[in-house]
């Protein structure tokens, strides 16, 4: 089974630099463990105008409900894809990245 290594910061940088299409094994390793179901409220994406406008939202553990949204908008889907991984990192690392 995988386990999360926040000292592994060369995934975050790969992430970074190519948030879409394939990725290293270790890669998606971690970002299979990133979108995993918790108890915590869980970062995502609302799409408000076609591939022009994304929303920062919040799904509640078991998703029966929508997802809460936020006031955060992001007109650059790379920004916002990054952003959400940043959310992710912390949840899982307990800390942010030391980098931006």
């Amino acid at each position: 089974m995988y386990v999360f290594d926040k000292t592994r910061l060369d995934l975050a940088r790969e992430f970074k630099e190519k948030p879409f299409g394939a990725h290293s094994p270790d890669l998606q390793y971690l970002l299979h463990l990133m979108r995993r179901p918790s108890n915590e409220p869980f970062p995502c994406l609302v799409m408000d105008q076609d591939d022009a406008r994304w929303t920062l939202a919040f799904l509640e553990p078991g998703a029966k409900s929508p997802p809460r949204l936020t006031n955060q908008v992001f007109t650059d889907l790379r920004e916002a894809e990054w952003h959400v991984f940043k959310l992710r990192w912390r949840t899982l690392a307990g800390e942010d990245l030391p980098f931006d």
